[in-house]
């Protein structure tokens, strides 16, 4: 295909996708099915890997795009972000509403959910998303531009638009995909965020936006801040006129006058919203005409022409049967309440973590008590107090020896957490796996906390050297493995064993030391023998080091399971030396290679260092001198040069089968 061609094809192919991912994420209206939707997307990610020249910033494939941010800029906002003032009662909304009434006589007001997540501003001009903004403290905030572009249901550019556009709204997290995320970070063991809103803030600030494509994350818009180009008498007509553009409004708000009217809205709103997909933390009531809002102003804060009631926090009492406990992958023994099923927030509750043996102590709670739990804006269910104790309970205490595996169970200084010491304990199998395959550790790509437990419960991995020896036939005997799957999975292991030395090093999960700690040790000593090697007081002398993380490590290299894989690992290959670019393996020695297309395995940093730490030297472009050209999808004319030069052409996969 030409250049022209490609050009017409490339805009057809953007027109259909924007038009099928309004579609599925503004109307939920999805006409056509995911695979055709991810087939139009590789298509045009084909063509612009081709003719990289007619890549626009607004395709629907730059919605992941850039690098990893060092910090965000500070934008200073044209029209201030303004907070709201918060009501508890009715009787509040109705001193609001006389307070209009008496400015202003008659008036109408749009009664809208308020979202629970974080408000942002987006700025267009000429149709063109150009920045996108945190609130911050009202007047400056930060340009998180690059993660907002990841989500999907906010327009790169919207059609027949105004010379200049800034718009409100709330970045939220969908419940379902809070749940999931939650679910991962305690299957890591990681402290698993508390609430979506907490969450999407969290999500939205992320340095690399490709971590925040993956949390999900969802926008409506409630309010224009500025327009140049098109004039509204009220919010309700802005809101229509933002919906015809194609934003994402704020779902089932309502014009109303009467404050019975209003207050019979706050009312359906708040039965409604336990069916809601999202977190609302209550109502905003605003006078609709925009005139009128001028008229009543705003004091240094909040407007005066709006409030936003919030719901009380919801709390029930229950019964609690039994104290579940259960074990992390530090070995982290955690108590959990099981009590009688109440619903709360609309959903059904019937667990809590009941954190530690202090937590339990200082509320008193027995098996058998009457206990107040509760949700309020809090999605995750918590243990508030015990109200009335059971007949003959007794106080509770954590057991004394790891209930999974029977080891004595301790507790250090200065810990409030009771911890099981057995490194082979069961329980911590599988969240142990989780973690040595992940993006911070040996970024095993594939092998995400389903995988892993299935191969975990199939028995065929039970250690992390167990995945260096797994061959793509074994794969093939589970459900969820197909033969490009299975290859692709055998592939990305193989490529790991390049990781580095400071990734295995977290990888091995060593109480106390993390990614940056790992760093800083293998760049004091080099190597694994060496870190092994080291005395307590040699490692406590690297700074940002101290006694406690020294004594991590001593204790960790000790334990004899421990440096039984460190052994099995070194025999399958997996590099021990930290070494920047090559290894003592320099198989590669005085060879060229050129990558070209899009590799489906490796990303193109991680197949360089690969052919790097073997010796190889890797160019841009491909001439006489090139030994090899590894060729992807979509290869385009490094791909034609080399096929007319005469040189030797190999698949990712014989890339990395020359690498084992």
């Amino acid at each position: 295909m030409d250049m022209d061609s490609a050009k017409k094809r490339i805009a057809e192919l953007s027109a259909l996708l924007e038009k099928y991912s309004y579609q599925y994420y503004v109307l939920d209206d999805p006409e056509i099915s995911d695979y055709d939707f991810d087939m139009l997307m590789q298509e045009l990610k084909a063509l612009e890997a081709e003719y990289p020249q007619l890549i626009l910033p607004t395709s629907p494939t730059q919605r992941v795009g850039g690098i990893a941010s060092g910090k965000f800029a500070k934008v200073e906002h044209g029209v201030q972000m303004a907070s709201l003032q918060d009501v508890f009662s009715f009787e509040q909304v109705d001193s609001f509403l006389t307070s209009c009434k008496e400015k202003l006589g008659s008036a109408e007001y749009s009664v809208e959910p308020k979202i629970d997540g974080l408000s942002v501003s987006l700025e267009y001009t000429n149709g063109i998303l150009t920045r996108g903004s945190t609130r911050g403290d009202g007047f400056i905030g930060e340009d998180v531009t690059a993660n907002l572009r990841t989500i999907r249901s906010i327009p790169l550019k919207i059609d027949n638009a105004p010379e200049f556009l800034e718009v409100r709204g709330e970045v939220y997290m969908p419940r379902e995909s809070f749940f999931e995320l939650v679910e991962q970070q305690e299957l890591m063991d990681e402290q698993p965020f508390k609430n979506p809103r907490n969450a999407a803030a969290g999500s939205l600030r992320q340095k690399n936006p490709k971590i925040t494509a993956q949390r999900k994350l969802d926008m409506f818009i409630f309010n224009v801040q500025q327009c140049i180009g098109k004039e509204f008498a009220a919010h309700s007509e802005s809101l229509d006129y933002l919906k015809e553009l194609g934003f994402r409004t704020i779902p089932s708000y309502k014009v109303c006058s009467r404050p019975e009217e209003i207050r019979a809205e706050i009312d359906r709103i708040g039965i409604e919203r336990n069916i809601f997909a999202f977190d609302i933390d209550g109502v905003v009531v605003k006078v609709n005409d925009l005139a009128q809002r001028t008229v009543m102003g705003a004091t240094a804060k909040t407007p005066k022409w709006a409030v936003a009631y919030k719901y009380p926090p919801e709390e029930k009492e229950t019964k609690l049967l039994d104290i579940e406990v259960n074990v992390g992958r530090t070995g982290t023994i955690t108590p959990v309440a099981v009590f009688e099923p109440i619903l709360l927030a609309g959903t059904s509750v019937s667990r809590a973590v009941l954190h530690n043996q202090d937590f339990i102590d200082e509320k008193d709670i027995r098996i058998g008590d009457t206990i107040i739990v509760r949700k309020a804006g809090e999605i995750i269910p918590e243990v508030l107090r015990s109200v009335a104790h059971g007949e003959n309970s007794v106080p509770f205490r954590l057991p004394a020896r790891c209930p999974v595996c029977g080891a004595d169970s301790v507790r250090e200084n200065g810990e409030s957490a009771l911890r099981c010491p057995n490194v082979q304990c069961p329980a911590q199998l599988l969240k142990n796996m989780i973690h040595f395959v992940s993006k911070s550790a040996m970024n095993i790509d594939g092998l995400g906390a389903a995988n892993m437990k299935l191969l975990v419960d199939s028995g065929l991995v039970s250690s992390p050297a167990d995945l260096y020896t797994l061959t793509k036939e074994q794969l093939l005997t589970l459900d969820r493995f197909a033969d490009k799957s299975a290859e692709n999975l055998i592939n990305a292991i193989a490529a790991s064993k390049t990781a580095g030395l400071e990734r295995l090093i977290h990888a091995l999960g060593i109480r106390n030391i993390g990614q940056r700690a790992a760093v800083l040790l293998c760049e004091k000593f080099g190597s694994i023998d060496a870190i092994i090697a080291a005395g307590k007081d040699d490692i406590a002398s690297i700074e940002g080091f101290g006694s406690i993380m020294a004594e991590s490590v001593c204790s960790a290299f000790a334990e004899p399971h421990r440096i039984e894989l460190i052994q099995r690992l070194k025999a399958c290959g997996v590099i021990m030396t930290y070494e920047s670019e090559t290894g003592s393996d320099n198989r590669f020695d005085g060879l060229t290679f050129v990558l070209t297309g899009t590799l489906s395995t490796l990303k193109r940093d991680e197949a360089k260092k690969l052919i790097e730490s073997f010796g190889g030297k890797v160019t841009g472009s491909v001439s006489k001198k090139t030994d090899y050209v590894v060729a992807g999808e979509a290869a385009g004319s490094k791909l034609d040069k080399a096929n007319a030069l005469g040189i030797t052409v190999i698949s990712e996969s014989e890339l990395i089968e020359k690498t084992r």
